[in-house]
């Protein structure tokens, strides 16, 4: 569904990402795990166009989007919910969505805020004629998640979903995320510090350092404890 090749970023003269080889499959929720400054971030601005590539290629469901801006990667089929959720604070939470609806791409079935981002995240309807920027950080969360949903997208990409986040809030995304991805199909790559959430959630997972993927595998094959040494500062 989703893949890179030999993928290579860096700010400046700087290198920041070094020949990064990853595949997700369709369907599957896939967390990038690995302590701060590693290029994790990067590497998910990287594959939605945000940051420039410095080389390799990406490919979406076997078509190759390397040339693409970040604007007609979205229309492409990838949703993208960046660190700090990057809400429009002065727009309303339906406007907020209804921006969400531009990355549809064209002749998709329905103009209007699909009625599964309300049955998936209640609080939203509850608050939809009120501006995010007064929105608590859940909801600001649940916002940038529906937003990036109303897109249609075929792989939906996350960049700490759970910072900052309430408990009982991180176990609603949790369960909406679950909920799109085994009843929708959707393909899940998420940037994620908290193991327990990693481990309950994502179905596989990719551990960085220094710019580089250096171990991958499957989070029920593999004990939490044994990669704990790999997100620890």
């Amino acid at each position: 569904m989703l893949s890179l090749k030999a993928v290579s970023s860096a700010y400046g003269e700087s290198q920041v990402l070094w020949d990064v080889d990853l595949s997700v499959e369709r369907g599957a929720a896939a967390a990038i795990i690995g302590r701060n400054g590693v290029g994790k971030s990067t590497l998910l601005n990287t594959i939605m166009g945000v940051h420039a590539m410095a080389g390799g290629t990406l490919s979406l469901d076997g078509e190759d989007i390397t040339a693409l801006n970040a604007h007609d990667r979205a229309k492409a089929g990838l949703g993208f919910v960046p660190q700090g959720r990057h809400i429009f604070p002065h727009l309303t939470v339906q406007e907020n969505l209804e921006v969400g609806l531009c990355a549809r791409p064209k002749g998709s079935d329905g103009s209007g805020i699909p009625s599964y981002i309300f049955d998936l995240f209640p609080k939203l309807a509850d608050v939809s004629g009120r501006k995010g920027g007064v929105l608590s950080g859940g909801e600001q969360q649940q916002l940038a998640i529906g937003r990036a949903l109303a897109g249609a997208p075929k792989v939906l990409l996350l960049d700490e979903p759970t910072e900052g986040i309430q408990p009982n809030v991180v176990e609603q995304i949790e369960a909406a995320l679950t909920t799109v991805r085994e009843e929708m199909g959707l393909t899940i790559l998420i940037v994620e510090q908290y193991l327990e959430f990693v481990w309950r959630f994502a179905s596989d997972y990719v551990a960085m350092d220094g710019g580089r993927v250096i171990e991958t595998g499957q989070t029920g094959a593999r004990a939490m404890a044994d990669v704990a040494h790999l997100v620890r500062v």
